[in-house]
């Protein structure tokens, strides 16, 4: 409850700074949060480091079957991934990130720029380095946390019910011992399993919608008892019992 007091005051404090100068408002800079805060305005034709902390933000708005790039430059999917995520939250919907658009994000993040919704630890029950996997320790770190982003948007999408985590990073010894493919996306930090409620189907036909470029589940080989996302360079869905 605390920390929601503490956003809900850095939230106030953000919207009384803004600057107006003739008819243009600015954003102001106050610090948000822990985390990031953005000192502008951001629209298409935009680029740098706050474009790409915005798509990273937004990247479980890419429409069905997209995956937004991170490449720090503000172009139509950009704007459509933001204006998707301001419609999700009832926010004025016109594709540009100001203000309002800061303000929830700020309201959706923790002081470690993840999801108020998923931590760190849920997608790496293997060690606390993230190390041994197929790519570097930060490089699995950062896919992770993009994931997180993509299943808040996914959790949104399904009325806000609390998805439940049961792999995500492995190093090649924890995905030996849990018989994980040679080229599992596990190994990456950019894949994830999720168990429980809403049902596998509901999980993977939603999906489609949030950024993951590799979805399985039930029909699928070995997936009849979780729901597997998540990305590569090419598409890859299959859980035929669930018409996917």
């Amino acid at each position: 409850m605390f920390r929601r007091v503490v956003r809900s005051f850095f939230s106030l404090v953000m919207l009384a700074s803004l600057a107006v100068v003739g008819n243009v408002v600015m954003a102001g800079t106050a610090q948000a949060d822990g985390c990031y805060t953005w000192g502008r305005s951001l629209s298409q034709g935009a680029t740098g480091e706050d474009v790409r902390q915005l798509q990273i933000r937004v990247s479980g708005y890419p429409a069905y079957g997209a995956v937004l790039a991170l490449d720090g430059s503000y172009g139509p999917a950009t704007a459509a991934a933001v204006t998707r995520f301001q419609q999700a939250y009832g926010l004025s919907a016109d594709g540009v990130a100001g203000p309002q658009t800061f303000t929830k994000i700020y309201q959706l993040q923790d002081n470690d720029c993840t999801p108020v919704h998923f931590t760190y630890g849920e997608l790496n029950r293997c060690n606390t380095t993230w190390s041994g996997g197929a790519v570097s320790a930060a490089t699995a770190r950062a896919n992770a946390l993009v994931n997180m982003w993509k299943l808040e948007a996914l959790r949104h999408a399904l009325g806000d019910r609390p998805i439940n985590t049961s792999s995500g990073f492995r190093s090649t010894a924890c995905n030996n011992a849990a018989g994980g493919s040679a080229s599992s996306r596990h190994l990456y930090g950019d894949a994830i399993d999720l168990t429980g409620s809403p049902t596998f189907c509901q999980i993977v036909q939603r999906a489609r919608y949030h950024g993951f470029n590799e979805i399985l589940g039930p029909g699928y080989p070995d997936h009849n008892d979780h729901a597997h996302l998540a990305n590569r360079s090419s598409r890859f869905w299959s859980a035929p019992s669930c018409g996917i």
